[in-house]
């Protein structure tokens, strides 16, 4: 498991907050992870993260500010060990674009590492206030650290 993709809708609030954490933890414990982030959707393709999304990470130390939004394409499956989405809207996108059973098995909701097997989304802060990217953030720091944990262990 040391190449990480995070998927969420438009990949300028949630998922380059968890590139952002998890690059962080792995440079913290000196270890090489792929890591990257994508969005099902192509509409904010190009654009760096959101000001709150970026204001709340440089608040906790991680720079999100340089990372540009992608969509996610069939070629993620083959380069990612495991793709790590916020919800079940975002689940079912990333299922769907998957080409066999293999590459639907590298699919996982992120908050499943807090909380096996919930199914927990994590809450999109797009339409709301700063309050909801801080909360976002230590939902994924969370599921970060649980990555960590689990690679520590094996490399």
């Amino acid at each position: 498991m040391n190449r990480i993709l995070f998927v969420c809708l438009g990949n300028i609030c949630r998922s380059p907050m968890a590139e952002g954490i998890l690059r962080h933890k792995a440079e913290k414990y000196g270890l090489k992870l792929k890591i990257d982030s994508v969005g099902t959707g192509s509409w904010h393709a190009g654009e760096n993260p959101d000001k709150r999304a970026t204001k709340t990470a440089k608040d906790r130390g991680i720079d999100i500010s340089k990372l540009i939004a992608r969509q996610i394409t069939e070629d993620d499956f083959e380069n990612f060990d495991m793709i790590y989405v916020a919800d079940a809207e975002v689940y079912d996108g990333v299922v769907d674009l998957a080409l066999n059973r293999e590459h639907k098995l590298k699919v996982d909701y992120i908050m499943n590492l807090v909380h096996p097997d919930l199914n927990m989304p994590v809450p999109d802060p797009y339409f709301g206030g700063i309050d909801g990217f801080e909360k976002v953030f230590d939902m994924l720091d969370k599921a970060c650290e649980t990555i960590i944990l689990k690679v520590k262990n094996t490399q």
